[in-house]
């Protein structure tokens, strides 16, 4: 099978484990199309070529870097003619002008297409994305969704093929892994993400301020709150606890959550968003950090019974949570054990691999039936 994957996702070394392990699986030649870099809230991610062993990693110019919706390979068709897939993997949202693009091409050179969606949120577009998710929705071959609730939407806007439900990366539980270390006094609260509105960093400062005992936060992350934040740690008397860390790379990832006895995802729905899956949290339970997290989205999914959820907003109920894991070593112990069972049995790479492995096995050879 020749796959031509286009994925701006996987500039990040720790998302290219996926890449390597479906490397591995029989009759797989995969070339993987990246930008040099790419733009968001966060600021300007580099390529990390940190996984690239036996597939094909290119670096592709990129037109409109940051704009989500419009941006696009303009010299992907040389690509196409050079690899001739027999299937292109488009690692976008359908109406993103990168997706109707390279489906276009995988059409014209004789190639099968398949899309990649975390859309949960039923939302109408204006021209012309209403018109490309169209098209894309009638000429592709296969859907992949990361979260239940995105079958529903794509089903609702007229989407009929085949899907499947497979989160879009893993992690690899030899990286991410618990290691042994010594007691302390100090409890230590962790956030990792974007510091945005919608993730709910600000409730779980607010939840923090009232937290009675030997506490310390640490606040990994970037974007266009941060300094909303900060402000607010000072407003509620807790900057002397609170650190914000700078953004580091992937593969030190795994010793940031280490440091931790526990993480918080706080995230709140609003009108336009929902937390789609939170990857930081299945990296958290395959170190052994225990997981807090709000009801949005798919949190409770992705949590199941290896971690505490609390209502959206509601910072009392998230400031129990955390007096009751600070207090009780023994079920930090439990949930610790809990959320990497739930790793290995859903979530590596490997089996996230294995299991679009046989997505395009099904597209490839006929059998397309929908697996949800």
């Amino acid at each position: 099978m020749r796959i031509l994957m286009v994925s701006k996702a996987c500039v990040v070394g720790i998302y290219q484990k996926k890449l390597e392990e479906l490397a591995r699986l029989p009759d797989m030649e995969l070339t993987v199309v990246v930008p040099p870099s790419w733009r968001d809230e966060r600021g300007t991610l580099h390529l990390e070529r940190q996984y690239t062993s036996g597939y094909d990693l290119v670096v592709e110019p990129i037109v409109f870097n940051g704009h989500f919706h419009l941006h696009f390979y303009p010299r992907l068709a040389r690509q196409m003619r050079r690899i001739r897939p027999d299937l292109v993997h488009i690692d976008e949202e359908p109406y993103n002008l990168a997706t109707a693009h390279a489906v276009w091409l995988a059409r014209r050179s004789g190639a099968k297409s398949l899309f990649f969606s975390w859309q949960n949120i039923f939302r109408r577009y204006p021209f012309p994305f209403r018109q490309l998710e169209q098209y894309v929705l009638h000429q592709v071959d296969y859907g992949i969704m990361g979260n239940q609730e995105s079958t529903e939407v794509w089903r609702k806007k007229g989407y009929r093929g085949p899907l499947a439900v497979i989160p879009q990366f893993g992690v690899d539980p030899e990286i991410f892994c618990p290691i042994p270390r010594p007691p302390r006094r100090e409890f230590v609260v962790g956030y990792v993400g974007r510091l945005v509105e919608e993730k709910g960093v600000d409730l779980l400062l607010e939840a923090l301020s009232g937290l009675e005992g030997e506490w310390r936060a640490s606040i990994l992350g970037s974007g266009p709150a941060r300094v909303t934040l900060q402000a607010l740690t000072h407003q509620l008397g807790i900057a002397d606890r609170i650190s914000f860390d700078a953004q580091i790379p992937s593969v030190r990832i795994p010793d940031y959550y280490r440091q931790l006895d526990v993480l918080v995802l706080p995230s709140r729905t609003r009108p336009n968003w929902k937390e789609q899956f939170g990857r930081v949290l299945i990296e958290a339970m395959a170190c052994g950090v225990p997981v807090i997290g709000s009801d949005s989205g798919e949190i409770p999914n992705v949590i199941g019974d290896a971690g505490l959820v609390f209502p959206e907003e509601r910072a009392d109920l998230l400031r129990t949570h955390l007096a009751r894991l600070m207090s009780d070593p023994e079920l930090r112990t439990t949930l610790a054990r809990r959320g990497r069972e739930r790793v290995l049995a859903r979530y590596t790479q490997a089996q996230i691999a294995a299991e679009t492995y046989q997505v395009y096995r099904a597209v490839l050879h006929g059998s397309t039936g929908s697996t949800v």
